[in-house]
């Protein structure tokens, strides 16, 4: 398990980095360490000589997940690395090899430190289901287990007959057929129709009617809709169709904040006079704004479509605390009494009490050592963040992590905190980029790696994992990769000229630009001029205030009428089911639905024998299918330089063409 574990620890944390500054990154996951590390370790098992510690029993199932979680905790690039980034090549500072891992470890293990204390409330309840571990379960166990009463073809050959398929089928969609990707059917009915190319564009438009026949472009922003429970489809399903297809045309035929100015679905920034925005212009050597400059250029302004996602965004941070008061402030308040009592306990917490429990002062070590160590951080380097908004960037994901993970964990849905957090210290402290992007950091990473590690706890629980020998694992796997993250950027920066611009390609780091962006228009920017009194935008404020009182008839109505299908409105869901757009389009949203509602409303109710036993199987082998081909479809472009050919199959989408050019008034 050390072993395996490292290296693959080490291997994910270097290839991810060094694909990260790329111009198609490139990501492996857990899930590829989960297929190659069993063969590996069987035959690990055969040659390595029997020993009380190199070799003491043959390969198992809580090896296997050890490796796995070690994994999980390596493979995602440490956020902090960003702040390095553009720090160094961007503002022109250099927080040294000192200063950068203090700040990659500090912002991933404060996050670990509240993992432990979060124990009783999202590990041990049964009710906390935590849905993507389960099919990561199902694949362990068609590895691990041979179940002698069951019908039809074994886990493990079901999953090497699906896995199969989608490995040689995605080789259509993602190089010989890239159309089957975007699929814009309805706008080849006449491509020069402005109005059909943004309602039916799917890309740079709407997506309404079009399809995608591409694994990955279904699962690239939520995941695996096998996973997820029905009435979360549903509840996202219906807020993405209101939101996307409703209420965004409607704002940008109705030409709200001049909408018709501006392509209708984009991210980008643009001026007054509907032309790209540019930076340089309103910033000074320092890449700090300049507000005279800025008087002179602004006012910055954005697509309807972007600006309303921003409202939407700020009331789903409030309904999470309101919806989590009032469905689970009793379940909350009920399982801390119970945590103290051990009463209740169903009958994985019960076997997990044959293994001794880590000590919870282990974890609240981690979090005051790594606190403590977070300001020397921001006062012996570069960073200018002040004591009280590092303390504050604590208290938010203290707040907002235990109703957070109530909702991941039933739903496997994650609302972020990234845009609360650059929202409040751009009002608190304006014109500080850095001090942002530092303040953004701490706040929204230390909640997302909390639930990761609070993930891979209960991962551990459903496995029977002793609990210290999962702490050790999850503890080494974040020190390494951090440390592996820091040496490839570094090495990066160092040796590739002019890393991060055109003239490197492929390194031009669109994530590290997209970054800065960020840093510039929470930070330098910030949110006064973008949604203060004298902006158009300023009525968006307003939806902190709907957010935080909206569940509440909703919530009545389910207690009045708990039979009907109130019940199963879910209001933080359905206002942040658009929170991964952009970079996300409408239609990897509807086809993740549609995707969702194949499988778990017509295969789990018509062939629920099927559904049971291969449901969780056919989603870890499609993602570990795509994966794989994914990879080797990287190789063979980047070294032969050949794309699939060039015929009408691999063109630009020129509907999406017309959607994303166009600027001006509609005749």
């Amino acid at each position: 398990m050390w072993c395996l574990g490292l290296v693959f620890s080490c291997l994910l944390s270097f290839v991810n980095q060094f694909f990260w500054y790329r111009q198609n990154a490139l990501t492996l996951s857990p899930l590829v360490v989960q297929l190659l590390s069993f063969p590996i370790g069987k035959f690990m098992e055969k040659v390595i000589p029997k020993s009380r510690f190199f070799n003491p029993g043959p390969f198992n199932m809580k090896e296997h997940v050890l490796i796995t979680v070690m994994a999980n905790c390596s493979y995602s690039t440490a956020y902090a690395v960003d702040i390095i980034t553009i720090q160094r090549l961007f503002y022109n500072q250099n927080l040294g090899w000192g200063g950068g891992i203090l700040l990659i470890w500090t912002t991933q293990f404060i996050g670990y430190g509240m993992a432990g204390l979060l124990r009783p409330f999202l590990v041990y309840p049964s009710s906390m289901v935590w849905p993507s571990n389960l099919a990561n379960i199902s694949l362990f166990t068609s590895f691990h287990k041979n179940d002698t009463t069951w019908s039809g073809p074994s886990r493990l050959r079901y999953f090497g007959y699906a896995f199969s398929a989608m490995f040689v089928y995605y080789w259509l969609p993602g190089y010989f057929f890239q159309v089957l990707t975007f699929f814009s059917w309805a706008c080849w009915i006449k491509p020069d129709n402005l109005v059909l190319a943004q309602l039916t564009g799917s890309y740079n438009g709407l997506g309404m009617l079009a399809v995608s026949f591409d694994w990955a472009t279904i699962t690239s922003y939520l995941g695996s809709p096998l996973v997820v429970p029905l009435f979360a489809i549903i509840n996202i399903g219906v807020g993405f169709v209101f939101i996307a297809w409703i209420i965004v045309p409607a704002l940008y035929y109705t030409n709200v904040w001049e909408a018709q100015k501006f392509p209708i679905l984009t991210s980008g920034l643009f001026n007054a006079q509907g032309e790209p925005w540019n930076n340089s212009l309103v910033l000074t050597p320092e890449k700090i704004l300049d507000p005279a400059l800025y008087e002179q250029y602004g006012p910055l302004r954005m697509s309807s479509f972007f600006a309303f996602t921003y409202g939407i965004g700020f009331a789903g941070v409030t309904s999470i605390l309101t919806h989590t008061a009032l469905y689970h402030g009793r379940d909350i308040i009920n399982q801390f009494k119970n945590s103290r009592t051990q009463k209740n306990e169903d009958i994985h917490h019960k076997l997990m009490r044959a293994y001794p429990e880590v000590p919870q002062w282990w974890y609240i070590a981690i979090f005051i050592i790594s606190f403590a160590i977070s300001f020397a951080v921001i006062y012996a380097w570069p960073i200018y963040l002040p004591w009280w908004g590092l303390i504050l960037a604590i208290a938010i994901p203290a707040i907002f992590v235990l109703p957070i993970g109530i909702i991941q964990a039933v739903t496997n849905q994650q609302p972020g905190l990234n845009v609360v957090t650059e929202f409040i210290i751009g009002f608190a402290l304006p014109g500080h980029p850095i001090a942002n992007v530092t303040f953004k950091t701490y706040g929204y990473i230390s909640m997302a790696q909390c639930l990761t590690f609070v993930s891979d706890l209960k991962l551990g629980h459903y496995t029977k994992i002793p609990p210290k020998a999962m702490f050790w694992t999850q503890l080494v796997g974040t020190a390494i990769a951090g440390l592996i993250n820091l040496a490839t950027a570094t090495w990066l920066m160092d040796t590739v000229e002019g890393i991060c611009t055109p003239a490197a390609y492929p390194f031009t780091c669109p994530s590290a630009r997209t970054f800065y962006s960020a840093s510039v228009i929470w930070g330098a920017i910030g949110p006064q001029r973008m949604f203060g009194a004298e902006s158009p935008y300023n009525t968006m404020l307003w939806f902190f205030l709907i957010g935080i009182l909206i569940p509440i008839p909703f919530w009545y109505l389910s207690k009045r009428y708990p039979n009907s299908l109130i019940k199963y409105i879910h209001l933080p869901l359905i206002f942040n089911s658009t929170g991964m757009m952009p970079p996300a389009v409408p239609l990897n949203f509807s086809m993740w639905v549609t995707a969702g509602l194949f499988f778990g409303w017509y295969i789990h109710r018509y062939h629920r024998d099927w559904w049971t036993k291969y449901n969780y199987i056919t989603s870890a082998a499609f993602d570990s299918g795509v994966a794989i081909a994914g990879i080797i479809i990287f190789g063979v472009s980047t070294g032969s330089g050949w794309s699939g050919g060039d015929w009408w199959g691999n063109e630009v989408d020129h509907c999406d063409l017309s959607a994303a050019n166009y600027s001006g008034v509609i005749p």
